[in-house]
């Protein structure tokens, strides 16, 4: 019951991040939103975590790829970290 628990709130941890960075991709449309204080307080939780892929995927022109790269690579990696979670705790028996 306890590792249920914990896992579902990694889910949700990972699912709000997600949420977060679909909110600074669409904000940034917006300048009126980047200089306000959400908009400035998504852009310091999700800027480490993009920038890592806009160093390596340069954008297109005026199109920046790396957030969707970015997007996806999160959706790949959370089914690998929440499965090694469960297996851990499993193993902790918990």
């Amino acid at each position: 019951m306890l590792s249920t628990t914990i896992i579902q709130l990694g889910a949700y941890a990972f699912e709000i991040y997600y949420w977060l960075i679909l909110i600074a991709i669409f904000g940034s449309w917006f300048p009126q939103f980047q200089t306000s204080k959400i908009g400035l307080w998504v852009h310091q939780l999700v800027e480490p975590y993009l920038g890592f892929f806009r160093r390596f995927i340069p954008p297109l022109g005026p199109i920046d790829f790396s957030p969707i790269i970015a997007l996806l690579a999160l959706r790949y990696l959370s089914g690998f970290a929440l499965e090694g979670l469960r297996q851990s705790l499993n193993f902790l028996g918990i």
